[in-house]
């Protein structure tokens, strides 16, 4: 497994993360515990989790997890602040009072005073300065070691950035070959101001290891009541089209189609890290077992243009 500093930070993480959102819903206690040793005995770091995750349940079977499977100070953790609002539909709690609510529920759950990286998000109904002030006194405290943002636009980036009088470091967003949208304005913030870049969403929703072409797997995401919504949007349109690129060249090379676009997009400027979840211990394996060397440039420009 390699490992990427974060941004300008000095902080090493393994450039494929271990997400934990299916963690308490499709993911029990004892699959989990299996997923972590996989993912330690293949040389990973970095576990991203959140407490809107299973209502809580993937941050408590993690804290379970710490100091039993693996000790605390042999994992970056990557927590995601946040939880949404009780009081309105949609979006999450930026407030002050939200985040640092948040955090020390989160803190609670892991069983640790601190966590490596956490990250906000930003909502409209919340100042920008009572977001940045949260993730100021996560920092200064000691509770985050490294602090940033999640999921937002690329003048939202930059205007954080600016503003802060601490450094923001990272940045989780959703990026796959199939949705690149944060290159249009995200990407070049982030490299304008040192930001390293968590991948989330990293296989196109499960999209792109080529499981879902012509056919719904009945045991798949796609298939679940609960998770259907979450992957539709990338059965149409243009993704077919992306992931039959990915799988040609995956034949080509002699490759899976999830190594392929894992190495297209670990050749992208700012990701430090792909962040991959996995139902089982078998297909979790399997996605640490890829090669992750860069793309012949050709191979890669060719993807480049289909997915553009």
């Amino acid at each position: 497994m390699q490992w990427r500093n974060v941004g300008k930070s000095g902080q090493l993480v393994s450039v494929l993360g271990l997400g934990t959102m299916t963690w308490g819903t499709d993911v029990d206690e004892e699959a989990a515990r299996e997923q972590l040793r996989i993912f330690l005995e293949a040389g990973g770091t970095l576990v991203s989790t959140a407490p809107r995750f299973s209502d809580g349940q993937s941050e408590a079977i993690l804290g379970s997890l710490l100091g039993d499977v693996v000790a605390r100070t042999e994992v970056v953790l990557a927590v995601l602040g946040g939880v949404p609002r009780q009081w309105a539909e949609g979006g999450l709690d930026a407030s002050r009072k939200g985040l640092l609510d948040s955090l020390d529920a989160s803190l609670s759950r892991l069983g640790t005073d601190s966590v490596d990286f956490w990250m906000a998000p930003v909502d409209s109904a919340a100042p920008a300065e009572e977001t940045l002030a949260a993730l100021e006194w996560a920092y200064r405290s000691g509770r985050a070691r490294y602090v940033g943002v999640t999921n937002v636009a690329g003048w939202e980036l930059a205007r954080l950035c600016a503003t802060a009088a601490f450094p923001l470091t990272v940045h989780e967003t959703e990026y796959s070959l199939i949705n690149r949208r944060v290159e249009d304005e995200v990407v070049p913030a982030s490299e304008a101001f040192g930001v390293g870049t968590l991948a989330w969403g990293a296989l196109g929703r499960g999209v792109l290891t080529g499981k879902y072409r012509g056919q719904l797997p009945s045991d798949s995401r796609g298939a679940s009541d609960l998770w259907a919504q979450y992957v539709e949007p990338y059965l149409t349109g243009r993704a077919p089209r992306i992931t039959e690129a990915v799988c040609t060249a995956a034949r080509g090379l002699e490759l899976s189609p999830a190594d392929v676009a894992l190495r297209w997009l670990l050749q992208r400027p700012t990701v430090a890290s792909a962040v991959v979840g996995a139902r089982t211990g078998a297909q979790l394996k399997e996605l640490l077992g890829c090669g992750l060397a860069p793309l012949p440039p050709q191979i890669s420009e060719v993807l480049d243009e289909v997915s553009r």
